[in-house]
């Protein structure tokens, strides 16, 4: 990693936002109508913009200042409110499927969350965890 210019944190956040930009990508919601079919979304709407903005925002503290130091105080602010973006569009993204889906419509349409939005919501967590010292990072000599 040192060969890459990036802090350990930094590198880190970055595949963390990264994960999270390719879990917009999958489907966040999937309805099905019974026999009539089905659809499904991605994050790329409504409160999934909240996770774009945070991946913006991490993306924004990695590339700020020296690369090959930790983050200063300004940037571990960034960065903690980009975790805490991703993480909480997910979250709300999520709470709003569950209030929905079920008993609507006579019970015929069925609202489900997809594998991109738990994907998301995980990546924000971890990200906060991370940047909180709550997750350690390992030493290179544990990796080895």
């Amino acid at each position: 990693m040192e060969n890459l210019g990036f802090h350990k944190s930094k590198l880190y956040s970055l595949i963390l936002a990264g994960v999270a930009l390719i879990s917009l990508l999958l489907p966040w919601v999937s309805v099905s109508a019974g026999g009539f079919g089905g659809a499904s979304k991605n994050g790329f709407g409504g409160w999934g913009l909240l996770v774009l903005i945070g991946i913006g925002l991490v993306a924004a503290a990695c590339f700020m200042g020296n690369k090959a130091l930790a983050f200063d105080d300004m940037g571990k602010k960034l960065v903690l409110g980009g975790f805490g973006a991703i993480a909480g569009g997910a979250a709300i993204y999520l709470i709003r499927i569950f209030t929905m889906g079920g008993g609507k419509y006579g019970g015929i349409v069925k609202v489900s969350p997809g594998l991109g939005l738990f994907l998301g919501l995980a990546a924000g967590a971890i990200g906060l965890l991370l940047q909180l010292g709550i997750i350690k990072v390992p030493k290179a000599s544990m990796i080895k």
